[in-house]
């Protein structure tokens, strides 16, 4: 007869893992566990799961976190080598749309899988002491990975919502001679006027590889703008908008808004598209796309940004009430913008680019310029990201484009590229016209000036700027273009002495006996009737530049 002897079975390994099942540890293993399963959670969602709980829902979680994971490493190779097609991924309303559902998704999976690495951690088997520890940095890395995506997710909406509010939904445009030739129109919509009337008008003529800028500013009084070829309006004025003294070219929005639109059928803003085509014709480009901004508005997109930096060349007048229309003469200024470096609200900054009490319309253009390019300057990426839903909620109520929200990708690539570069810049006006040229402009001259400042542009992006013994391939900001005045007959000009480029100026902020310019003083002056004083004074305040 023979004994069977029973061996003791071995533990099951379920039952004395800490990590599986954590009854049994000590209480410093279960703290371990409890830290560690959160920082898997954190960094490869589905890890915990697999470790330490559902192994099937942690196999899926992993699945998509792989995924998640390839397709940011897409994103970010298509940073590197074509940042071009990400941001038109981006910026595409159905795309962007698709990754809004996706971070949405990603965000509510995340934070459930916190959940339910809470359940695996067993909250009540850890110390009292850690529990809330534990709990705050559960929530803490929620908020970090899960809000991270959410807002995300938040921001892109604002984006996207914005582009549909502010950009079309028409054709790609194409560039002409190799730049692309945006019209930036500045003006009012009041409850007095039936559209808005520009009073400000620059062409940003950027080269489509480069992204080298020139600023063409027309000013808002040029007479017998010409209409380009095939514009509708040719067919009423074809030679020109010559119906009298009022016909500035700044009123061909508002005509055509009220009088003219049938010639325009299925344009969205047949007043801006005419200013646009009428602009063309008189510089001799073809200007492909608009950008209107309201400028009531302009001091909430400024505001958003957290305002500008300029370094302004003279006193600048906010100017009271008219109290003499014939001759232009305010009451009382409301306060002053004093000459040298100033930090401008958007209010001051709308004020700073409007006002042309004392000076001429042409210092008001320079420091329109200079305003712009302001604004681009500090347009950065830190300041986009921590103001961004103000600044697109700002966008979408002060401006309107005819460009194609599907080409905007190119577009803000091409901005990228045109940061840091300097911008080369030509008034038809003073300081590169007469101030009378505007009344009576010879389009040939205009014609000359703009194809040499865009060859000598083009000269520069293609490195040849440095071969020219004179130095004559760049017009430096704020100056008379020499190479182009030489260019031109002398005849019916007389050439302005040439103004300080925008990077030598020395802001004027005494008397020429010395004396500090105050506003008590310019506003004693004011009182006195002596407007002669002042505008010796604030003479130079066209001279700006961008900080």
């Amino acid at each position: 007869m023979t004994t069977s002897h029973s061996r003791p079975k071995a533990p099951q390994p379920a039952l004395t893992d800490p990590v599986r099942n954590p009854v049994n540890a000590p209480a410093p293993v279960r703290t371990k566990r409890a830290f560690v399963l959160l920082v898997l959670t954190l960094f490869v969602p589905g890890s915990a799961q697999i470790v330490a709980g559902d192994r099937k829902l942690g196999r899926i979680a992993l699945r998509v976190t792989l995924g998640a994971w390839g397709l940011a490493i897409v994103a970010l190779v298509l940073l590197l080598v074509n940042r071009t097609l990400l941001i038109g991924i981006l910026t595409n309303t159905v795309a962007s749309l698709l990754i809004i559902v996706i971070l949405i998704a990603l965000a509510i999976g995340w934070a459930a899988l916190f959940v339910n690495t809470l359940r695996l951690i067993r909250p009540v088997l850890l110390a009292p002491g850690m529990r809330p520890i534990v709990g705050v940095a559960l929530v803490l890395a929620m908020v970090l990975s899960s809000g991270t995506l959410g807002y995300a997710a938040y921001v892109l909406n604002v984006s996207r919502n914005a582009i549909g509010s502010i950009f079309s939904a028409g054709p790609a445009i194409d560039p002409v001679d190799g730049r692309y030739n945006f019209l930036m129109m500045g003006g009012d919509a009041g409850d007095d006027r039936t559209g808005r009337r520009p009073d400000s008008l620059s062409v940003l003529s950027v080269d489509a590889k480069t992204g080298q800028t020139a600023i063409i500013s027309v000013p808002r009084n040029l007479q017998n703008a010409q209409f380009s070829e095939g514009s509708p309006m040719r067919q009423i004025y074809p030679d020109g908008y010559d119906c009298g003294n009022e016909c500035l070219i700044n009123a061909i929005n508002t005509e055509v808004t009220n009088e003219h639109a049938d010639l325009y059928p299925g344009v969205a803003d047949p007043g801006a598209q005419a200013t646009l085509e009428a602009v063309s014709g008189t510089l001799g480009i073809t200007v492909q796309a608009y950008v209107l901004v309201d400028m009531d508005g302009f001091a909430k997109l400024i505001d958003a940004m957290g305002g500008i930096r300029i370094k302004a060349g003279g006193w600048v007048p906010l100017s009271g009430d008219m109290v003499d229309e014939a001759n232009g003469i305010h009451g009382m200024p409301l306060g002053w913008i004093p000459a040298g470096e100033q930090h401008l609200n958007g209010y001051h900054a709308l004020w700073y680019g409007r006002s042309r009490e004392f000076v001429d319309d042409y210092a008001r253009i320079q420091r329109q310029q200079c305003v712009q390019q302001a604004m681009l300057k500090q347009l950065d990426p830190a300041t986009l990201l921590a103001k961004f839903e103000d600044i697109a909620n700002a966008g979408t109520k002060v401006v309107d484009s005819n460009i194609s929200a599907s080409q905007l990708g190119s577009f803000v690539d091409l901005a990228m590229k045109a940061k840091g570069k300097e911008v080369s810049r030509l008034t038809i006006g003073p300081p590169d016209f007469d101030a009378s040229f505007s009344t009576v402009p010879d389009f040939d001259q205009i014609h000359q000036k703009v194809d040499q400042l865009l060859a000598a542009q083009s000269e520069k992006s293609a490195g040849a700027a440095g071969d020219s013994a004179e130095g004559n391939s760049t017009v430096q900001a704020g100056t008379a273009p020499g190479h182009l005045m030489a260019a031109a007959p002398a005849a019916p000009l007389t050439q302005p002495a040439p103004s300080p480029s925008s990077s030598d100026f020395t802001p004027v902020t005494t008397t020429p006996d010395g004396e500090p310019i105050t506003e008590e003083m310019l506003n004693q002056f004011k009182r006195e009737g002596n407007e002669q004083a002042i505008r010796d004074l604030v003479a130079t305040n066209g001279q700006c530049r961008p900080l």
